[in-house]
């Protein structure tokens, strides 16, 4: 876990190990969730990144008695 401080204009910057795994780039936008205990940042992918990211997800499950058609 990294740690970082927030500036007195409130911006933090995100430690390069981060970065470098997430692959975030200058200009990039995150989104950003907060909850009453945390802080969550999330990259903001294109259309075109997430093509195929569904591709090994088997599309066959099995439904619950209660939820047949």
């Amino acid at each position: 876990m990294s740690e970082v401080t927030v500036s007195p204009k409130y911006q933090i910057v995100i430690p390069r190990e981060v970065r470098n795994s997430l692959r975030i780039k200058p200009g990039q936008r995150l989104s950003v969730m907060a909850n009453e205990f945390s802080i969550t940042l999330l990259p903001t992918r294109s259309i075109k990144e997430m093509e195929g990211f569904l591709r090994d997800i088997p599309g066959e499950f099995e439904r619950e008695p209660d939820r047949e058609l």
